[in-house]
């Protein structure tokens, strides 16, 4: 009975102390965006131009960060889709390959992939791809949406294999044997028992890639060129948003132009905002389909 009693009132102190942490954390992040939309009042209603804009020519007053906004979506969902499919192929090959030493081979090669720094993957962008780009294929300086595209399927791939592999194997392991047994051959297995029952964590798995190539700042700021247009192909220069901040941020203190960095981080924010709450409904979908 006094174990129980105990029992309760840890209990109760556990969920006094989750409650505490989760109102801190929203009061925190309500302050955050508050402080942004602060910063960037002057920016937002300012008589002469205006922030949602195409043009960005600080000089003569134009302070419009949309096209940056254009080469920040582009550039997060062509390489997450790339990725996406790329890493798709690779789980079905980890799962029906018979040759376990290169699955483990590759396995292994795709987790050491995603603890490289970023800036890395930037530096030998510079020496071997961009030189590829300029003189081997005669495509301009080389900086464009298209390096630093390739460099985001990199970056990004290893985070969306990880997770569809965390998540495929023991459903593989779980299936496979009754699904042979009916008369499937392992890639109907793959395609329409194995994917059909996890598609949540699947849609998840992507949109944590799409979430982290719209939030990564090296490889734009490296490799996209930095030039405030809307790009007619890929292999035009851009500017993302966070290259966008983190370029102002390092050139200029006060001002019009120093306030669009709080314009540009109140779009980044509730891209990310509304990601992790699509996250959320997919997974209590996913909860409410689940048999009792």
């Amino acid at each position: 009975m006094q174990s129980h009693k105990l029992t309760l009132k840890q209990n109760s102190w556990m969920q006094a102390l989750l409650m505490t942490l989760v109102v801190t954390s929203g009061l925190l992040l309500f302050a955050v965006f508050c402080f942004l939309i602060w910063f960037s009042l002057p920016v937002f209603f300012t008589e002469t131009t205006s922030v949602f804009s195409l043009k960005w020519q600080p000089e003569q007053g134009h302070f419009g960060i949309l096209a940056m906004v254009f080469g920040t979506l582009s550039l997060a969902f062509i390489s997450t889709s790339v990725a996406f499919i790329i890493a798709l192929g690779l789980n079905s090959f980890c799962l029906l390959s018979r040759r376990r030493w290169l699955v483990a081979l590759l396995r292994s090669l795709l987790r050491f992939m995603a603890a490289i720094p970023t800036v890395v993957y930037g530096l030998a962008a510079l020496f071997l791809l961009l030189p590829l780009l300029r003189n081997g294929l005669q495509l301009g300086s080389g900086y464009s949406l298209f390096a630093a595209v390739c460099m985001l399927i990199l970056l990004i791939l290893p985070v969306i294999c990880v997770m569809l592999d965390n998540i495929t194997t023991p459903l593989w392991q779980q299936y496979a044997l009754g699904a042979q047994a009916l008369g499937f051959s392992p890639e109907q297995t793959y395609m329409q028992v194995i994917l059909p029952h996890c598609r949540v964590n699947i849609g998840g798995a992507a949109l944590l890639g799409f979430n982290r190539a719209i939030g990564d700042t090296m490889l734009p700021l490296m490799l996209a060129g930095n030039a405030t247009q809307l790009p007619s192909g890929v292999f035009d220069a851009i500017r993302s948003l966070t290259a966008h901040i983190a370029l102002v941020i390092a050139t200029d203190q006060g001002g019009e132009a120093y306030n669009s960095l709080f314009a540009s981080g109140i779009l980044l924010l509730m891209c990310s905002a509304c990601i992790c709450l699509l996250s959320r409904y997919l997974m209590g979908r996913h909860r409410l389909e689940q048999p009792e």
